[in-house]
């Protein structure tokens, strides 16, 4: 099924998102603006506009009629209840415009959506992909002061009022540092584009999976991984309904353990063809179906097994396994236990990482790896199990 790749760009002010979005409309892309549109929903003669009027009073208009910004803000600033009646009346109307422009954008384009507070604005579960651009703080104050004019006391309040670069981090797929020269940014947006927007792009309009070869590697534990856990949740639930139970489960899953850089995620099913009704829908979200029959192995039931479905993802960007299991299901009890036993016992992931360590010496494939494991798996369902009958564990909705 094809689904327009839609990326969201943001960055603090003075941090250049400005010039990374014109450097990717000239790879291609179709920037939709959100500060361009704010100003088109209140132009002269509009419907934004009136209700600005009939809310705030003609004193926020100009002498030719046009909205008076500077007026508008001083009548808002320091008032949450008026800042918040003016981005009823501008933000549905902006995010009606970006729909319209996004449907007419050609089938295979990737649409950019220039979003300065996307993130304070919790928008980022919304696209496929965030790129945030990213500028030491003295590097964005330097700019300014020498490119915009500010002093130095306003661009540092401008900069404050805004979130900070951790919170961009955490929402970010993709983050651009721009502390250099312009050549260097736009060989940055260069290789953005054609080593994973592109290939993302032609994946998702085709319904492909990235490809995990065959071959074998355990790294450190990254805390990365549970940051990118989190937005491919969010992200998932955002797509296909909040109350859907979505999970990070698996290695990268547990704070301090090895793993393959593989993120494994989890959605709760009531049944096997609910999961395959989301597959399209999943599709669009970024993260295709897994041709083939897949099990999990009913640990305690010699010979047993779950079936479950099985999707990946189609930005090569990540290497994700995104299981579909019945809630209730012994496969999916156990995920969540066997996180969870790990997570709270640290002699428990310690054991494991040991094994892993082991069994990564002895396999140079992520098969014959796998199957080595599994009496390790039957050994840890026997301590998760005791463990939760010990502490009154409970598998999380």
């Amino acid at each position: 099924m094809q689904s327009m790749l839609r990326v969201g760009l943001t960055g603090g002010i003075g941090a250049g998102k400005s010039a990374v979005a014109r450097r990717l409309a000239e790879r291609g892309a179709v920037i939709i603006d959100a500060d361009v549109l704010a100003r088109e929903v209140v132009a002269p003669g509009t419907d934004g506009l009136a209700e600005i009027v009939e809310v705030f009073g003609a004193g926020v208009l100009t002498a030719d009629g046009e909205l008076d910004r500077p007026a508008l803000g001083a009548r808002v600033f320091g008032d949450e209840a008026a800042r918040r009646r003016l981005e009823k009346i501008i933000h549905p109307r902006v995010r009606t415009r970006t729909a319209e422009l996004t449907r007419s954008a050609a089938y295979d384009t990737i649409v950019v959506n220039d979003v300065p507070l996307l993130v304070e604005a919790g928008l980022a579960s919304s696209y496929h992909m965030v790129i945030v651009v990213l500028a030491d703080r003295e590097v964005r104050l330097e700019r300014l002061t020498r490119l915009r004019g500010m002093s130095p006391a306003e661009a540092a309040a401008r900069i404050d009022a805004q979130t900070d670069d951790a919170s961009r981090r955490a929402a970010a797929d993709v983050v651009l540092e721009n502390e250099d020269d312009l050549k260097g940014l736009h060989a940055r947006v260069d290789r953005l584009w054609s080593e994973r927007l592109t290939v993302f792009e032609r994946n998702l309009r085709s319904g492909r999976s990235v490809a995990k070869g065959p071959e074998l590697r355990i790294v450190p534990s990254d805390p990365e991984w549970l940051r990118a856990g989190a937005r491919l949740t969010a992200r998932i639930r955002h797509g296909i309904g909040a109350d859907v139970g979505v999970h990070h489960i698996g290695s990268t899953a547990v704070p301090g353990l090895p793993a393959k850089d593989i993120i494994d995620l989890m959605i709760g099913v009531r049944t096997l063809d609910e999961a395959d009704r989301l597959a399209g829908r999943l599709g669009e979200l970024g993260f295709p179906v897994r041709p083939g029959d897949w099990t999990d192995n009913a640990h305690g039931i010699p010979g047993g097994t779950w079936p479950k479905r099985l999707h990946g993802c189609a930005d090569p960007g990540y290497r994700v396994n995104l299981h579909l299991r019945v809630a209730g299901s012994p496969g999916w009890r156990f995920a969540l236990l066997m996180r969870d036993h790990l997570r709270a016992v640290p002699e428990a992931r310690d054991a494991y990482a040991a094994v892993k360590a082991r069994l990564a010496e002895e396999h140079d494939d992520r098969a014959g790896y796998a199957v080595a494991k599994d009496p390790w798996f039957e050994a840890e369902a026997r301590a998760a199990d005791d463990w939760a009958e010990a502490t009154g564990w409970q598998p999380a909705d």
